[in-house]
């Protein structure tokens, strides 16, 4: 299943949806009368567990076209758009981006030994075809990062490894948009992580049954229709399980909690010359197997 979460002309409160080709299925008017209290958003849905998730997959596998409205006519809204925790995030989590990044700093990056993890705060998380606007008091150097984005579905702590993929609601794409100017400046990661709008999130999320291995997908990102990074989630230092393994240890992961499992090489902090996102530029995040994102940096 690929749910959704986008809004209406006539009514800007974003609703839950589920994609089916080309046409959004709107769970909230498709739900049977026995079932007033249908989720409506997906965060609902997610913290109700798996006899709702598998009775609105079927209200939604078989919707008729008066439920169903064209993806090209609806807003589409960050399927979590404001989540309950800042997000996860992986740093270094690709060799050849920690090799870079030590070149770009000028002084030896060893590959870690235990997964490098920081977070953004939630009101960082954007659509997935929103502008972004850039504070540029805050930050001249604005840089990409392509990342495949894990939703947990289940609550636990000190998950084993075996057993942590069952942990996972789906997948999603994550640009970890970065200023790198303030990263250097705090000396730490969160402050030019965390400016508003530096998380795009969408366009979907792809429910784990669905989107099957995570470790054998590809991720491109392209700067006004230039390839800026070409990856795949097999370069992972640190595969999904792991991550989920070594982030529960003595800390609850939670339903609806997101995790960004790091970006591959190709980030403009480590281009010679360096390059940063401008005012105007259009950047499309993609993930193979979830979607794209498409979102323009505005200057403010």
């Amino acid at each position: 299943m690929k749910y959704v979460m986008f809004s209406l002309g006539f009514d800007p409160a974003p609703r839950l949806g589920l994609l089916r080709g080309d046409v959004i299925v709107d769970i909230r008017t498709a739900a049977p009368p026995t079932w007033p209290d249908a989720p409506t958003t997906l965060v609902d849905l997610i913290h109700r567990g798996p006899v709702a998730w598998q009775r609105t997959a079927e209200i939604g596998g078989g919707a008729s076209s008066a439920h169903s409205h064209l993806a090209t006519t609806v807003r589409w809204h960050a399927p979590i758009p404001r989540p309950a925790k800042n997000v996860f995030c992986l740093g270094l989590n690709y060799a050849a981006h920690a090799k870079e990044s030590s070149q770009a700093r000028g002084r030896e990056m060893k590959i870690p030994e235990v997964p490098v993890i920081f977070t953004k705060a939630p009101t960082t998380v954007s659509g997935p075809f929103d502008d972004v606007e850039v504070d540029r008091q805050a930050t001249q150097q604005v840089d990409w990062e392509v990342e495949l984005g894990v939703v947990i579905g289940k609550s636990g702590r000190n998950i084993a490894k075996a057993n942590a993929l069952e942990h996972v609601f789906g997948y999603t794409v994550i640009n970890d948009l970065s200023a790198r100017d303030l990263q250097q400046a705090h000396m730490q990661w969160f402050k030019g992580k965390s400016l508003d709008g530096f998380c795009p999130m969408g366009p979907v999320v792809v429910t784990a049954d669905e989107f099957g291995d995570p470790q054998t997908k590809r991720l491109q990102l392209r700067v006004n229709g230039v390839t800026k990074q070409d990856g795949n989630t097999a370069n992972m230092i640190f595969p999904v399980d792991v991550i989920i393994e070594w982030l529960s240890k003595g800390l609850t992961l939670e339903p609806g909690d997101v995790i960004a499992t790091g970006t591959p090489e190709g980030v403009g902090m480590g281009r010679t010359p360096k390059e940063f996102l401008q005012n105007g530029d259009v950047v499309e995040t993609e993930v193979e197997g979830i979607g794209i994102l498409r979102n323009r940096l505005v200057d403010r």
